[in-house]
């Protein structure tokens, strides 16, 4: 305790060099942890994926559909448990402002599929029992004020016309890494409305959603099933959930090699910052650190010193800044919860800026000790005024 409380007294000498000192790195570490909660969130959708669960979609693109008879097929592949499908619906609330993603699904087989999505039994069976009826995350029905029994329209652009819906359930996650700002309603009232207006574009779904019966199975069930309608007129490609995510994100990966590069430079920035102040004390303290020598202090003794110095002024930083990183964290993701609906900060973060406190602290001192060490007496005492 008492040479912590030296060294807290020597690193608050100048006061305001300290000061500005530990500022800088709060707002590194800050900066830091956000640049890590941003790339945690842009894998949100990847790291909800569950292991027994399989797309299926043309092989060609995501755009092009898939026959509805499809389906009758992959339930004989073995291994296969469930399976359900959908389209995306791609449809307007009030302005492009207001976007949110919103699909058509076959209700029952997905409830199944997804359960991690938690309908009250009440609500559950009102979505079932109206064809016109959707379900909305909780986030999504919050950010707009809908209430049980709204009628929501929306403004098709893939699926021309005005599309009301009436609102059945509020689902919550199950934890908190799945989205709750989706909106899908039933794949019928969408196909049925199709059949009417154009039936060429009826009985058409744009992926299969494939739920296998054990979570190994799904190499064998993905090349069964992508085997089953090889040189057909819509030739499929099955992947896991994970990988279906994963595809979206390759498209942004350059953007997000810049983020976490861009992470690390501003680690390189705290050291710069604190060997910076560590250095500009050794130049004040040499006599000192002379006459600690002719006093008999050890080269190591002396290293401690300046290290647990370099130490105490990191440390105030970095946990000023992982501090503040929750609530600036938490203000972030209401902004941005049009486009990252879980912006968390991830506990991975919280430990790499521990650990880069530690790195910086260590790094930042290592000159300075290293010249303190190898100083001369004499030339050490020639110092003081």
């Amino acid at each position: 305790m008492f040479i912590l409380k030296i060294l807290v007294r020597n690193a608050f000498r100048h006061k305001l060099r300290t000061f500005l000192t530990i500022l800088g790195i709060t707002v590194a570490i800050l900066a830091f942890g956000l640049l890590r909660t941003f790339i945690n969130a842009w894998y949100g959708g990847v790291e909800a994926s569950s292991a027994s669960r399989l797309i299926t979609r043309n092989s060609l693109s995501l755009i092009f559909f898939l026959p509805l008879s499809y389906k009758d097929k992959i339930r004989q592949v073995d291994g296969v448990k469930t399976v359900s499908w959908g389209n995306w619906f791609g449809g307007i609330y009030v302005d492009e402002k207001h976007f949110f993603a919103n699909f058509a699904v076959d209700a029952k087989s997905y409830l199944d599929l997804y359960p991690e999505y938690i309908l009250t039994p009440e609500e559950e069976t009102a979505f079932l029992r109206d064809r016109k009826g959707f379900v909305a995350g909780r986030k999504l029905a919050k950010r707009f004020g809908w209430k049980i029994g709204d009628t929501v329209t929306l403004r098709g652009t893939i699926y021309p016309g005005n599309w009301d819906f009436v609102l059945r359930g509020i689902y919550r996650g199950r934890d908190e890494s799945i989205d709750e700002t989706q909106f899908f309603f039933h794949w019928d009232y969408l196909n049925e409305s199709l059949k009417k207006t154009t039936p060429s574009r009826a009985d058409q779904v744009g992926w299969y959603m494939v739920g296998v019966s054990h979570p190994d199975l799904t190499p064998e069930v993905s090349l069964a099933i992508d085997r089953l309608f090889k040189n057909s007129i819509a030739e499929t490609l099955t992947e896991t959930e994970k990988a279906f995510q994963l595809s979206f994100i390759a498209m942004s990966e350059a953007i997000l090699i810049a983020i976490e590069l861009v992470s690390f430079v501003v680690i390189i920035i705290i050291i710069a910052v604190v060997a910076n102040t560590m250095s500009m004390t050794y130049r004040e303290r040499i006599g000192e650190y002379a006459i600690f020598k002719t006093l008999g202090y050890r080269g190591w003794r002396i290293a401690g010193m300046i290290l647990g110095e370099s130490m105490v002024i990191t440390g105030i930083g970095s946990f000023w800044g992982i501090l503040l990183t929750f609530p600036v964290a938490r203000y972030a993701g209401k902004i941005l919860s049009n486009y990252f609906p879980v912006f968390k900060v991830p506990a991975e973060a919280i430990y790499m800026e521990i650990v880069a406190s530690f790195i910086v602290g260590i790094l930042a001192a290592i000159v300075p000790t290293w010249r303190a060490i190898r100083i001369r007496i004499a030339d050490g005492l020639r110092r003081i005024d």
